[in-house]
């Protein structure tokens, strides 16, 4: 039996950081629920009692979207929707606090528990917390309702969908928990809406190779009707073994009021975290009442600091250039809807390609996102919604501030946040507005600094230059003085006919065959052509003053508007590697012999260039067709200085020869890395595998599937063209929309897996061709 490729070392490491985070007090609310779209108007009187009949209402498990869309999105659903769900509670935890936590509900949600109106919420991407003791009783049934608006809204933006350059789909997207807590417990900071305050939050005012303080702010609420005598504890873990505690005097909490109390701890020798070495410790946060814990939190942390000095980043007192690339949280077919190991393998994928940051475009991200970004050293630039969209109500205003609030106090706790982005993207925004932005950002993190970043050159700590509005301004840089960021290169100035480089003097077919926009179906010339501009690109902001970069973007997305995907990912939209993705990949710094790249950026067929290129960061490379050496080339080192990138090795070849293609790659004279590259032949069959970091778990996960035509020794064929007739078996699910089309000698099938306790089968079908192939898994085999 084949078995699921996986890195599992890495992959479960980081599932299991999922879970660091939580309490014991948090279970997940994912299963089980009832779904419909609002075709006639349904009255939410009806709709939210608990007697109300949604038997023929769909049922899902979330994750979930509201519309399966097909591969191009322009036409995409939005209306009204519904969730119910039936729940019970114990008998025990009736006395308790109770609180439900909606990591993203898609855009405007209205909730009901048992009849009763609990709260409404706007903004799709920041998490809703809902506090349902009063509304639940244990014993029986008890019925939650939400209603979900994913409409255009004046209030919230961004632009019309009709009109935006990404999509913003719909649903439950994301998960749901049930939190239960004693009467006294750490409170929860989106629910106390106070600045700076809520939960417990933890800074780092003194960091050193030989110390660091660790500041730690707990909120502690007493819902009793008498008085309280409690104590805090703080136990600091590394690799679960305790370095550190903390325990507080007892302090009297009165009935129905709140504590918020402060720690310091110090540590010698810390382990810093860095995008080269991410150490995480734990941090254990008990409440005590008479030597019994009534509420714990664990937060994972790590211990970093951040400091501009005129112009130049300095992380842990290293100065550094960090480069970064943009991403959209989307998947294709189920828009926003992934699974938190879809999640993690997204960030595994961009940390793979050599990067240091990502600028979470344009909005904020999923917590097991940012998790993972934690564990794997990945700084993020954090960002509210925002695009080419504001409006001077106070209704819009307000709601901006509030998100910018929320955003910090949901990832504040978090090692890789480099920037808070509380600006809307290439937004014309009032001064005062971005002021304030900027000053919440200074209320929401006090004592210790943290950096405000935006589009506009005046009210942020860090500029946001994308590189094309810079060459149509020049003399912006002159104007700021400050540390600014390259926020998206490498796409526009090479698209638009007004961005700045020749455009305009190209007709519109060349414009297209040298942009950046291009797709793995367009063959080689054109995947080679995106790599050049990257490059360009790349060397253009070395040699400015900005310590950093993001090039845009990291996987293809769908516009909201346009009757095509955007291209210009380094890998498709089924996270399938573009050459310029190896590009990047040969950038990172070479520390050992795992770090090493080479890969050979050709099909090597007869329409493939003659100038090989061979992307690495060896010393050395060799090149050999079948066996026989081509040339030898060695890294110029003069031009391989902070202010150049890596250029790839390029190989002339005389004269086409089928065969295979060899690179060898060097570093002090020792070979490290091989790459081999062949002529295909005839197809043959179909080869199905799973992609790249792929650990199959079942509650909804969603795993991609690709089914490459290969010929007999197992090349790939890139340029066979067929539908796939694609066969299941299992508790799964095939997700695509539409036919499953080969490109460039792979089609992909995008399955949804609720469980592996069957197993998991796959068969595959070419139409035309009647080529096929298995894939087949079982737990435990």
């Amino acid at each position: 039996m084949k078995k699921i490729k996986q890195n599992t070392i890495l992959l479960l490491l980081l599932l299991v950081m999922q879970t660091l985070a939580f309490a014991g007090d948090k279970t997940s609310f994912n299963k089980g629920w009832k779904f419909i779209k609002e075709g006639e108007i349904l009255n939410h009187s009806l709709v939210s009692q608990t007697n109300f009949n949604d038997a023929d209402w769909e049922s899902v498990n979330l994750p979930h979207t509201t519309n399966l869309e097909p591969l191009v999105v322009n036409n995409q659903w939005q209306g009204i929707s519904w969730y119910r769900k039936s729940f019970s509670i114990k008998k025990e935890e009736e006395q308790k606090q109770i609180f439900l936590e909606f990591e993203g509900a898609m855009n405007i949600a209205e909730i009901w528990v048992n009849g009763k109106f609990v709260k409404k919420h706007l903004g799709g991407y920041l998490p809703i917390v809902a506090d349902i003791s009063s509304f639940v009783e244990a014993g029986k049934q008890n019925i939650i309702v939400i209603r979900l608006d994913n409409t255009d809204s004046d209030v919230t933006g961004p632009k019309p969908l009709r009109i935006l350059d990404f999509n913003t789909y719909g649903g439950l997207y994301r998960n749901v928990w049930m939190i239960v807590k004693d009467p006294v417990h750490i409170t929860l900071p989106l629910l106390e809406e106070e600045v700076a305050g809520g939960g417990v939050f933890i800074r780092y005012p003194e960091v050193s190779k030989s110390s660091a303080t660790i500041s730690i702010q707990t909120d502690i609420k007493n819902t009793y009707k008498k008085e309280v005598s409690i104590s805090l504890v703080q136990e600091l873990k590394w690799k679960g073994k305790t370095i550190k505690k903390l325990k507080s005097k007892k302090e009297i909490l009165s009935a129905g009021k709140k504590r918020l109390m402060h720690q310091s701890m110090v540590i010698k020798n810390p382990k810093l975290w860095n995008t080269y070495s991410p150490n995480l410790y734990q941090l254990e946060t008990k409440i005590l009442i008479n030597g019994k814990v009534t509420d714990h939190e664990v937060t994972t942390i790590g211990i970093k600091s951040v400091e501009f000095k005129g112009k130049e980043l300095y992380i842990n007192g290293e100065k550094r250039y960090v480069k970064g690339v943009n991403r959209h949280q989307e998947y294709p077919f189920v828009g926003y809807a992934l699974s938190d190991q879809a999640e993690i393998r997204d960030a595994v994928l961009i940390k793979n390609a050599g990067f240091d940051v990502i600028r979470l475009s344009h909005y904020p991200h999923s917590p097991a996102f940012m998790n993972a970004c934690d564990s794997l050293g990945l700084l993020t630039i954090d960002a509210i919604l925002g695009w080419q969209y504001y409006q001077p109500t106070e209704a819009f205003r307000n709601q901006i501030f509030q998100t910018a609030r929320d955003l910090i106090r949901r990832d504040r706790n978090h090692a890789n946040v480099l920037l808070w982005e509380v600006s809307l993207n290439e937004t014309k925004m009032p001064l005062e507005f971005r002021e304030k932005l900027s000053k919440i950002v200074e209320e929401e993190y006090p004592k210790v600094k943290a950096y405000s970043a935006g589009w506009m050159d005046e009210g942020y700590d860090v500029y946001f230059q994308a590189r094309q509005h810079r060459i149509l301004h020049p003399e912006t840089e002159g104007k700021w003085k400050g540390p600014y960021f390259v926020s998206e290169y490498g796409d526009w100035e090479y698209y638009s006919k007004n961005a700045g480089l020749n455009q305009h003097k190209l007709d519109k077919q060349t414009r297209y065959e040298t942009s950046s926009r291009q797709s793995r179906a367009y063959g080689e010339k054109r995947l080679l052509q995106q790599a050049y501009n990257v490059q360009e690109a790349l060397n253009d902001n070395l040699n400015t003053s900005a310590f950093g970069d993001g090039y845009w973007v990291m996987f293809d997305y769908n516009r909201g508007y346009h009757s095509d995907l955007e291209f210009s990912g380094l890998s498709d939209i089924f996270r399938i590697p573009k050459f310029a993705y190896y590009f990047y990949q040969s950038q990172r710094e070479y520390r050992e012999d795992k770090d090493a790249v080479v890969k050979i950026a050709s099909y090597w067929n007869e329409n493939s260039p003659l100038d090989v290129k061979v992307y690495s960061n060896c010393d050395q490379v060799v090149l050999s067709l079948n066996g026989e050496e081509i040339a030898i080339q060695t890294a110029d080192k003069n031009k391989n200085s902070s202010k150049l990138s890596y250029a790839p090795f390029t190989f002339k070849v005389n004269n086409f020869v089928a065969g295979e293609l060899k690179a060898e790659g060097y570093k002090d004279g020792k070979l490290i890395k091989i790459d081999r590259v062949k002529t295909a032949k005839k197809a043959s069959q179909l080869r199905i595998k799973l992609a790249e970091n792929t650990v199959a778990v079942g509650n909804n996960d969603l795993i991609f599937a690709y089914i490459e035509v290969v010929d007999e020794e197992g090349t790939i064929v890139h340029d066979f063209a067929d539908t796939i007739d694609v066969r299941l078996a299992g508790d799964v699910a095939l997700m695509n929309v539409g036919e499953v089309q080969v490109e460039a000698g792979i089609a992909t099938a995008l399955l949804k897996v609720n469980s592996l306790d069957q197993g998991l089968s796959i068969q595959a079908l070419s139409k035309k061709t009647q080529l096929k192939g298995s894939f087949q898994y079982k737990e435990n085999e």
